[in-house]
């Protein structure tokens, strides 16, 4: 995206010239891909008109002037269909957009399509879509992860510069990762979920995918801030997640927990070994850490996503069972099956586990950790083995995100190589509430040394 960016600011392209190039990407890519459900040709070309106009007069609305982003099928978009990734929604057109589209017109992005999703992001597979699966640009007989799995796809086959996600369990960073990009879950509440069809209340985190570090910092700017129509709305005024990209890591202490080292592939630990190498050659110091509280903060977040998402669906999944797909809802009629004292005891423990588990930054500045503990699986595979023992596939890609889904703190994926198969790795940072640009700061100097 950055080039993009320049091609726009140094005049050497236009809006209209960078649009239609993607489209014709996507047209060649898509058919094999499905990342988009729906792509926006014409409103796309009509706007990059708009914003060509305006180029051409001098006027740029901000770094993203013209610039195609992709977004997932979660997201409200006036005037264009929203699926959620099911049929029960298929020719659902929502007559407003979403505060986070609204964010992105104004800075001069162009919607140029509507991705892909895990049906009703409930899934971290990314290849149970009424639309069919999403598929790996990097192996297409591989998942892209999900369940942002359509964003994550167009940005890493070309289709887009950038993508919007939403992430409940890690489906902004599962996807990035197993796509070889960027994957930002900010603090709870920095991005408004205004208009983005939920999946869990308490839980759901919008955020940025992209290629590289400093274009996802840039796109938090655009989408994070204050929102009144967002009751879980931060009300303070973000930073510039910008500032301190090249600040370098010298004298920082990064954590190991040991939780999230217990049972990985064997090429995801040595990625996983390799990065602290990197950092540590980079001056920081890395030590191991312990979070006592991992095994309840586990359980309350399974608590806590299985009875807000009955919530939601409790109704429609009364009148149209037989709509939803099978394995999603076999997923919600579990989450029926909770017990109410459950969620109350979950949310109830909840300030004092976010407390504890935040007790570790007293001592690191950061975390790390693998993103996920396998490499992408084939599509409809559910279950694996690693380290000769057979486990289930979804609750294995969960298992290293979803806990900071539930503690609300930022949690930054970045790209850490690929295993022999050439299929990619991705290595996890995460950090205190409202420390996104410290994970940018090191996201940055991991990226800008890579090997």
């Amino acid at each position: 995206m950055m080039d993009a960016i320049r091609s726009i600011g140094e005049r050497e392209k236009s809006p209209v010239e960078l649009v239609r190039e993607t489209l014709e990407i996507i047209r060649v890519k898509n058919p094999e891909l499905n990342a988009y459900i729906t792509v926006c040709e014409e409103e796309a070309v009509r706007e990059a008109e708009l914003l060509t106009r305006e180029w051409e007069s001098g006027t740029l609305r901000g770094p993203l002037h013209g610039i195609p982003i992709a977004v997932k099928d979660l997201v409200y978009t006036e005037g264009i269909r929203t699926t959620m990734g099911s049929v029960i929604h298929q020719d659902f057109v929502p007559h407003e957009d979403a505060t986070v589209i609204e964010k992105l017109k104004d800075a001069g992005a162009v919607i140029i399509g509507k991705t892909n999703t895990h049906e009703f992001a409930y899934g971290p597979t990314g290849d149970v879509s009424h639309f069919g699966p999403v598929r790996n640009p990097y192996d297409p007989s591989r998942i892209s992860g999900g369940s942002s799995s359509g964003s994550a796809a167009a940005v890493a086959s070309g289709m887009a510069f950038a993508g919007i996600g939403t992430d409940t369990g890690g489906s902004v960073r599962i996807p990035a990762s197993a796509c070889n990009l960027v994957g930002m879950k900010p603090t709870f509440g920095r991005i408004s979920k205004n208009n983005i069809f939920p999946l869990a209340y308490t839980l759901d985190h919008p955020g940025p995918i992209t290629a590289g570090v400093e274009e996802n910092a840039i796109l938090l700017n655009i989408l994070a801030g204050p929102d009144p129509a967002d009751r879980y709305s931060l009300l303070e005024s973000p930073p510039d997640f910008t500032t301190e990209l090249r600040d370098g890591v010298e004298g920082t202490v990064i954590g190991l927990p040991a939780h999230y080292f217990r049972l990985l592939d064997p090429e995801v630990r040595s990625a996983a070994e390799q990065a602290v190498r990197r950092f540590e050659s980079l001056g920081s110091k890395v030590i191991d850490v312990d979070i006592p509280v991992m095994p309840e903060i586990n359980d309350a977040q399974i608590v806590t996503i299985q009875c807000e998402a009955a919530a939601i669906h409790r109704e429609t999944m009364e009148n149209r069972p037989g709509d939803y797909a099978p394995e999603v809802l076999a997923r919600l009629e579990a989450s029926v099956r909770r017990a109410g004292w459950e969620y109350v005891r979950a949310q109830q423990e909840r300030p004092r586990l976010i407390e504890a588990y935040n007790e570790v930054f007293s001592n690191v500045d950061v975390l790390l950790t693998p993103t996920l503990p396998i490499l992408p699986t084939p599509i409809g595979e559910r279950k694996t083995v690693v380290d000769g023992k057979e486990i289930d596939v979804i609750p294995a890609l969960l298992s290293l995100t979803s806990p900071t889904n539930f503690t609300g703190n930022p949690s930054l994926s970045v790209p850490s190589g690929f295993s022999r198969e050439g299929l990619p790795i991705g290595i996890q940072l995460i950090g205190n509430h409202g420390d996104e640009a410290k994970l940018y700061r090191f996201g940055y100097a991991f990226e800008q040394n890579r090997s």
